[in-house]
């Protein structure tokens, strides 16, 4: 490792170093990640969940490669005329060309008059690019010639598709430019420099290219398409944690500037220093992101395949490449506030030396005080709403959304995503019965067949995705096992949505254990100790449901989110836990150092001086990062965003500052058991103690 070390510093291979990344990164980039359709987000689900097996079962029917597009006409709310459905019926006949067997149905009308429905039969594309043109198509042939006032709105499966996938159109390019942005200007407040900022910056802006490269490789190879969602999340993620190994690494290159003449003796000796930590911290994100590998969506596996890919490529950059890259700089790249040779750490007798010195008078009283702020921010917990529907998930309401309800106002409620149920042909009479006795069904229609099996649409009361719709799902599935030799199976949208709320919390409850092994397991190898692992999981436990409450009660009184979507619960803590344990591993990794020497209360004061300015930047770094998620009009990003954003300045300006040091003040040496490092310390300190002063009597 010293050899690795010296490599990567010395002022001749410093240079071999960056060439090399730059041949290898630019290959990478030749090669490309091998998939150009985009791909919108998919359900996930097992194939032993009922309305996976429906959706298999479904591909036997005739028309199995078939979709459909809901066209809603309405002249907002009032009654339509003779020339209105004149028109409407027109406006079905020019869709015929963009059907799938050249025949579009005749339009429906609702009961009141204020609504007609046509559906558009239309084969099935995965290219969400072809997609969104045949959107564009079916809108513009529909909208031609209707008369003034009278409107059309597309929804259904094909429109809520084209509408998530035009979320994420340009998100890529959004996200990367506002993070940029971000990064850019934190660090440039950070080092107060005009160039030091770009070195990092442009460290992390390869990583995050290559990242997204190699991890679309990895996934593939593991059988896993990454969709917008992921890809974007992972560009945050790697934005985020690179630039805070970097502050990391640079914070601690600059004290030892202080210490050392040669810079590149500085810089190996600052990677001795800051590498275990890093690697320590990335290691703990990666084995947390790991664990969504035993996950039953597929969407969680693919993000943690995604994102434990990005995280190894952004710890190796910041490892390898940034030391390389900063060393072959001067002291002048620090400019103005330039580390001279020798000169003192004004960390040391600071703002973080202070506030220590502060803690370190009333531990209890602090610790006490912090333990209140976070209960009170997680008394909200209890309160949290899980589970968003389709037409709930956009922060901007889309084109199908407002057709929804539409659909929803004029027409039975469930209309637009009727429920499917596939029975064996030979029992299908009993099948309709019995589901139109079902409390919640408001009609039952015979539909394709196979010969063997039939399948049976069924209208809800309930709108879709709703606690009512779910209900009436349950009791359909219920009472249609009941019917011996029929083998009646329930899907479509509803029982969809309640099998990946079903699966989702499974994963949460099999995932949130094993983060927590495993961050146990890796603070107790990384301190050699179990009582400051256990405190240190603690607290970012703690600092989670702090989070999410405070959040939900911004959801609540500013944004007016109804509910918070199935994911958010389990990646919000995940990303907290994980990147919240490194905050915990730069904080304790440093004062177990001094407390070698200086004991834990000194230990803890002076790790805290050094830290805490580069701490507090990373977090609001990081913070910002997440936040960009919100420029995406979906709920679910938006959510995830602001939980974690607070999160992380909650760890930042509460727990880690403070609330830790005051727990390690609490606890004294005892924070380190078993370790015995400082016994040896307290040994020294009283050989020196009782050592005479002035020459020997001998």
């Amino acid at each position: 490792m010293q050899r690795l070390i010296e490599f990567i510093t010395a002022r001749k291979t410093a240079w071999i170093v960056l060439v090399v990344a730059a041949a290898l990164s630019a290959a990478v980039f030749a090669v490309g990640s091998g998939s150009s359709a985009e791909t919108a987000p998919g359900v996930g689900l097992p194939d032993s969940a009922e309305s996976a097996r429906v959706a298999a079962l479904q591909e036997s029917l005739p028309g199995a490669d078939a979709t459909s597009a809901l066209l809603v006409f309405s002249r907002d709310g009032e009654v339509l005329s003779a020339a209105d459905i004149s028109a409407v019926t027109a406006a079905a006949a020019d869709l015929s060309a963009e059907s799938l067997d050249g025949v579009v149905p005749p339009p429906t009308v609702s009961e009141d008059a204020t609504a007609a429905l046509v559906v558009v039969p239309l084969e099935t594309v995965s290219d969400v690019s072809a997609q969104a043109e045949r959107a564009a198509d079916l809108r513009s042939i529909a909208a031609a010639d209707l008369p003034s006032g009278l409107t059309v709105l597309l929804t259904g499966p094909e429109g809520f598709a084209v509408d998530v996938a035009a979320v994420f159109d340009g998100a890529d390019v959004t996200l990367l430019l506002t993070t940029v942005l971000v990064v850019a200007v934190l660090l440039l407040i950070t080092y107060r420099s005009p160039w030091l900022w770009l070195v990092p910056l442009t460290v992390v802006g390869l990583a995050d290219g290559l990242a997204a490269i190699v991890a679309v490789r990895v996934a593939a190879a593991a059988g896993i398409a990454l969709d917008a969602s992921v890809t974007g999340i992972l560009s945050v993620l790697v934005f985020g944690a690179g630039t805070n190994y970097a502050l990391l690494l640079i914070a601690r290159y600059r004290e030892e500037l202080r210490l050392e003449e040669d810079r590149h003796v500085a810089m190996a000796r600052a990677l001795r220093g800051a590498g275990p930590a890093i690697l320590a911290s990335g290691g703990t994100v990666v084995l947390s992101l790991l664990t969504l590998l035993f996950a039953q969506l597929t969407g969680n596996r693919a993000l943690g395949l995604a994102c434990a890919t990005g995280i190894l490529v952004a710890m190796l950059f910041a490892l390898v490449v940034l030391p390389a890259a900063l060393v072959i700089f001067g002291r002048g790249l620090f400019w103005p506030y330039i580390p001279r040779f020798g000169s003192a750490d004004a960390a040391r007798r600071g703002v973080w030396f202070r506030l220590g010195t502060l803690v370190a008078r009333r531990p209890v009283v602090v610790a006490i005080l912090g333990v209140l702020v976070l209960g009170g921010l997680a008394a909200a917990v209890p309160q949290v709403r899980v589970g968003l529907a389709q037409t709930e998930r956009f922060t901007a309401v889309p084109e199908a959304v407002v057709g929804q309800n539409v659909l929803a106002d004029a027409f039975s409620a469930g209309s637009g995503s009727p429920v499917v149920v596939l029975a064996n042909s030979s029992e299908i009479d009993r099948v309709l019965r019995a589901a139109q006795g079902v409390d919640g069904v408001d009609s039952v229609r015979e539909g394709r067949s196979d010969g063997g099996i039939t399948q049976v649409d069924v209208v809800l009361d309930a709108a879709a995705e709703t606690p009512e719709s779910f209900a009436a799902v349950t009791a359909l599935r219920a009472e249609l096992s009941q019917l011996d030799g029929a083998d009646a199976l329930v899907g479509g949208l509803d029982a969809q949505t309640l099998d990946v709320n079903e699966a989702q919390r499974a994963d949460q409850n099999l995932v949130i254990p094993l983060i927590l092994v495993l961050v146990l397991l890796v603070l107790v190898l990384l301190l050699r100790a179990v009582i400051a692992p256990v405190l240190l999981l603690l607290t970012v436990v703690a600092s989670f449901f702090g989070s999410l409450g405070a959040s939900w009660l911004l959801f609540q009184s500013i944004f007016g989110f109804p509910a918070i979507d199935t994911t958010v619960v389990l990646f919000s803590f995940l990303f907290l836990v994980a990147l919240g344990v490194d905050y915990n591993i730069f904080l304790v990794t440093r004062a177990r150092e001094e407390a070698r020497t200086q004991g834990t209360r000194e230990g803890m004061i002076r790790a805290l001086s050094s830290t805490g300015g580069v701490i507090t930047s990373a977090g609001v770094l990081l913070a910002a990062v997440f936040a960009v998620l919100g420029v995406l009009p979906l709920i679910t990003l938006t959510q995830i965003g602001i939980i974690v954003c607070i999160g992380v300045l909650i760890d930042t300006l509460l727990v880690r500052t403070v609330l830790v040091p005051a727990l390690a003040f609490i606890v004294g040496e005892a924070f380190w058991w078993p370790s015995r490092a400082r016994a040896q310390a307290d040994a020294a300190d009283r050989t020196a103690a009782t050592a005479p002063v002035g020459p020997s009597s001998s």
